[in-house]
């Protein structure tokens, strides 16, 4: 039996005409990172406030560790939708004291966690006085109260600068190897989020496009091979003829498409062909030119 922290079936809303979430079907893995990746308006948020019953599906069901949605199991989930809502005049400890306040938690867990994310030095400050990378920390150590185990994050590294979106991903694949907390995390930024994640959904429109284990990927991007020689022809009669691998010839060279690990015995046959190769490497297209190709480039409403 499978053992998912969130599933979705038909998961659908509707704003008046617009359909926000259009029967979403998701499954999230114990123990995983799972990447929510879509542009903005894809329906990212919508879609996590439904996981959250802060909105109300009109179609569909979320089921949280294997039941229907339902108070026991949001007990279970801490979450982080689009920013902090901190209290600028107080520090962390004041803050995460208030908030634990709030969720009936004990206190004494507010050190580690102030030392968790990395606020120790800062912990007396007046938040007003942070980074935005810093509130986010501060906003994940909210999150964090009463040790949850699922996370469900929005865009935790929007508008970050590169030393505050390491942070926080220091931070998620920290907790989530320490503490084996699972987190949903959704991102528009996607070259950050295929660092961390172990699964990557795609969404556009509200529809999700596909579900990868992010170990998979490879199989689901062109390895591609570039060539520079003196006679594009020969090459051309070499690749196809002895690797059966298609080949486009443009910009001042010729790119072998999906060759695999081939490169080596490509340059080997079109050196003994004589065709002159002065330059040859491999090439891949990278998950953003796969997310591209799924939804179609563009901007979402």
């Amino acid at each position: 039996m499978n053992d998912y922290v969130i599933e979705t079936k038909g998961l659908t809303k509707r704003f008046g005409e617009k359909t926000a979430v259009n029967k979403l079907d998701l499954k999230v893995e114990r123990g995983e990172i799972y990447g929510f990746i879509g542009k903005n308006g894809a329906g990212k948020t919508t879609a996590m406030k439904l996981i959250l019953n802060m909105l109300r599906p009109n179609e569909g069901e979320v089921y949280l560790f294997g039941k229907k949605n339902c108070e026991s199991s949001l007990m279970k989930v801490g979450s982080l939708i689009e920013e902090p809502g901190l209290y600028g005049e107080c520090s962390a400890y004041e803050n995460l004291k208030r908030f634990s306040y709030l969720a009936h938690a004990d206190e004494k867990d507010i050190p580690s966690l102030i030392e968790l994310v990395g606020l120790k030095d800062a912990g007396n400050k007046k938040v007003r006085s942070y980074s935005l990378g810093m509130k986010q920390r501060l906003g994940i150590a909210v999150a964090m109260i009463g040790n949850p185990e699922l996370l469900i994050l929005d865009e935790p590294i929007n508008g970050l600068d590169p030393q505050g979106i390491k942070d926080v991903r220091d931070l998620i694949t920290r907790v989530n190897r320490e503490r084996n907390v699972t987190f949903f995390i959704s991102s528009h930024i996607l070259s950050e989020l295929q660092k961390i994640a172990t699964t990557c959904g795609i969404i556009s429109d509200g529809v999700l496009l596909d579900e990868i284990k992010t170990s998979d990927l490879e199989h689901f991007t062109e390895q591609n091979i570039e060539i520079v020689c003196k006679d594009y022809q020969l090459a051309e009669k070499v690749i196809e003829e002895k690797f059966m691998l298609r080949t486009v010839t443009g910009n001042g060279k010729l790119t072998v498409i999906d060759a695999g690990d081939k490169a080596c015995e490509i340059n080997e046959a079109l050196v003994t062909a004589g065709a002159g190769v002065s330059f040859i490497t491999p090439v891949s297209e990278d998950f953003e030119t796969y997310f591209i190709e799924k939804t179609g480039g563009g901007e979402n409403a």
